[in-house]
């Protein structure tokens, strides 16, 4: 089995932008040290530190709407090289200011245009590729991100110890870099100018809004992911803390055990999952997540090994590599051409409000019924979005 030959044939494009994938994910030094940086380098207390990154994360929304509504008006590239070149400009400005006041508000402008990247690119990968091909792209763009994630954080740790300006400048300098990369590389694509390759892709007239009213479906789909976005984001809020009611002053260590877990899982079997799955619909692939999400997590209410968590471990960032992949792909092939960018933008908001659930509302519960209580609460959560799906959606 050739497990590269589902990325074969793809367009020339498709390649570039998985490099700018692995660049732009190597070089984000900043967002894993920003709560570091705040306590240990500028004297904030925690609960400052957490004011600052909810207002990065609220800034991320208006972001990814500002860049997917300039990108179905104006072109995928221009709006990308705008906002990536923001996010570029500000944070490298941030390395010559490590002292001064005005770097925190600097830091959310900075959140605020890399919030609009995420939806242009995808935007971009859907102008460029039939339905059919549109796994293999997803796929490889998500491999491209996770290989910048494997590495990138390693570097960061080394230039937070040792010298702390490169943290923002070098995240500045990949950005360019990958900037320069799509200047170069990348054709523009006009959206009202291409083929659309289903009804659902046709252009439409009217707003966002207006848009998805005729297609209530993609609010579904995006209520119940809900679901599975709550369950995962709890592989850093709630995993982190079981792992140190469970095992002590294990814990963190074991944690640290846990994410490279995630990581290899993730590097190891993007290309196996994507093969073994080409010919499966969205859809069907999303329902079989729930499934797993509910075994996966749920499991945790009744294990005390370590090695059970490793399994479990294991069995959630399967289902990471599966939903991230099909989650796109059923947005892409349900898009008008010209509501593309804005649409991933929507999708960015349910992932924020999804975010929020799963740390204060999660927090809140467990206060009252206990940590231990969440987890069966999570395989309910996840087999009600499985069954939701399956019901409910037409692939």
């Amino acid at each position: 089995m050739n497990l590269l030959s589902s990325y074969r044939g793809l367009p020339k494009s498709i390649y570039v932008l998985f490099c700018v994938q692995v660049i732009n994910q190597f070089g984000d030094f900043v967002v894993p040290f920003l709560s570091l940086f705040l306590v240990k380098k500028l004297g904030f207390s925690m609960a400052q530190a957490g004011f600052v990154a909810t207002c990065c994360a609220l800034a991320v929304i208006p972001g990814a709407y500002t860049g997917g509504r300039l990108s179905d008006r104006f072109g995928r590239k221009k709006a990308y090289m705008m906002f990536q070149g923001m996010a570029a400009l500000l944070l490298l400005s941030c390395g010559f200011m490590l002292e001064l006041p005005v770097l925190v508000p600097i830091i959310v402008m900075a959140s605020f245009f890399s919030g609009g990247v995420r939806p242009i690119l995808n935007a971009l990968i859907t102008d460029l590729l039939p339905p059919e091909q549109r796994q293999a792209g997803f796929s490889l763009s998500y491999l491209g991100i996770n290989l910048g994630v494997a590495f990138g954080p390693m570097v960061a740790g080394f230039l937070f110890n040792h010298y702390l300006a490169w943290i923002f400048i070098g995240d500045g300098i990949s950005s360019i870099f990958a900037v320069c990369l799509v200047l170069m590389q990348i054709h523009e694509t006009e959206p009202m100018a291409g083929h659309h390759h289903s009804e659902k892709e046709k252009p439409e007239e009217g707003t966002i809004f207006t848009v998805l009213k005729k297609r209530p479906e993609i609010i579904l789909f995006l209520m119940f992911n809900m679901f599975y976005a709550i369950t995962y984001t709890q592989h850093t809020f709630g995993l982190p803390v079981q792992l140190n009611e469970t095992f002590h002053s294990n814990g963190p260590k074991y944690f640290g055990y846990i994410m490279s877990v995630n990581a290899l899982t993730v590097l190891l079997f993007t290309l196996p999952l994507n093969h073994l799955t080409r010919q499966l619909k969205p859809i069907a692939i999303m329902s079989i997540c729930g499934i797993l999400y509910a075994i996966g997590f749920g499991m945790i209410f009744v294990i005390d090994q370590f090695w059970q968590y490793i399994l479990s471990t294991f069995i959630w960032s399967i289902v990471e590599i599966l939903a991230a992949t099909s989650f796109g792909v059923y947005l892409a092939n349900r898009s008008p051409q010209n509501f593309r960018a804005r649409i991933n933008a929507v999708s960015t908001v349910f992932f924020s409000v999804s975010a929020v659930i799963a740390t204060s509302g999660v927090g809140l519960f467990t206060d009252v019924f206990g940590l231990k209580a969440l987890w069966p609460l999570l395989s309910v959560f996840c087999v009600t979005g499985a069954i939701c799906m399956k019901v409910f959606i037409d692939d």
